[in-house]
């Protein structure tokens, strides 16, 4: 097994919305804002080479919504999905597997284009297979009311309606390589990767741990739909991973692609931030 990581853009989100509950003056410390409010935020994606299955998990925002809609988010940088596929000599053709952690469009939004005449939608990995799961699917197809626009049909619907859908079981590990952690606290069943990898073990951090600034427990995002879960799984989630020293993969953060946590007299808190080249041989 081969894994790299793979910088789909850059974007930007209101810091209050990432924060939630916790004040300004103290969120700015790890994660200042420009003069909107704004904080930097990553689109990194994880490629995961396995044999001859060739997994790319999240894809990022993609390019077919509108300049209008890209607006609101500030994307900014040089990065896309094709061109750091091609840093490591892969073409998206090659793709064998899409997962897709959740249906929110910063994370499945690069899963679907337009179509060549721009009539409509088609899968931008033509060879793959879309995991997601049941109950997630059927959350984001009947979207309420505080995520229906983050549940945008046209990242959803032309995946089903391609036959590329599938659904992970109950035995991910023999389905796709990789372990899956479920979490109900951002979104309804959420799915988090958890990779062995060279002795180590990388766990895909979704929105669980957007940037290494929401590792203390009471920073979760307004975007939650059950914060008081989020605090929970964070709460579980963080104690195990630091006592079993994972390398969390953040792909959010702006600055670092990967980190560490560790215990203190004041909970779980982080150890070492790193980049991927530094702990993993690519």
């Amino acid at each position: 097994m081969k894994m790299y990581p793979i910088q789909t853009g850059n974007f930007k989100l209101d810091g209050g919305a990432m924060f939630g509950v916790v004040p300004k003056s103290i969120w700015s410390k790890t994660n200042p804002s420009d003069s909107n409010n704004l904080i930097p935020m990553s689109a990194r994606c994880l490629l995961v080479e396995d044999g001859d299955r060739l997994v790319i998990i999240d894809t990022g925002l993609g390019s077919k919504q509108t300049d209008k809609f890209f607006g609101y988010y500030s994307l900014f940088g040089d990065f896309s999905l094709d061109s750091s596929l091609a840093i490591h000599g892969f073409h998206r053709d090659e793709i064998t597997d899409v997962f897709l952690t959740h249906l929110h469009f910063d994370h499945c939004g690069g899963a679907i284009q337009w179509n060549k005449d721009r009539t409509g939608y088609e899968p931008a990995f033509k060879n793959a297979n879309f995991w997601s799961n049941q109950q997630h699917w059927n959350w984001a197809v009947n979207p309420n009311s505080r995520e229906k626009a983050s549940f945008l049909e046209e990242n959803i619907s032309p995946i089903q309606e391609s036959g590329q859908l599938n659904f992970v079981s109950e035995n991910p590990l023999q389905q796709l390589g990789f372990d899956v952690i479920s979490m109900d606290g951002h979104t309804e069943k959420q799915m988090l990767p958890k990779i062995s990898y060279q002795g180590k073990t990388i766990v895909f951090m979704a929105d669980l741990l957007p940037t290494t600034g929401h590792i203390p427990l009471p920073y979760i995002m307004g975007y939650d739909i059950r914060p008081l879960q989020t605090l929970k799984e964070k709460k579980e989630f963080l104690h195990e991973a630091a006592d079993n020293e994972y390398f969390l993969f953040l792909e959010h953060d702006a600055y670092s692609e990967l980190c560490t946590v560790q215990h203190t007299e004041k909970g779980v808190r982080l150890k070492e931030t790193h980049k991927f080249t530094d702990i993993f041989l690519i």
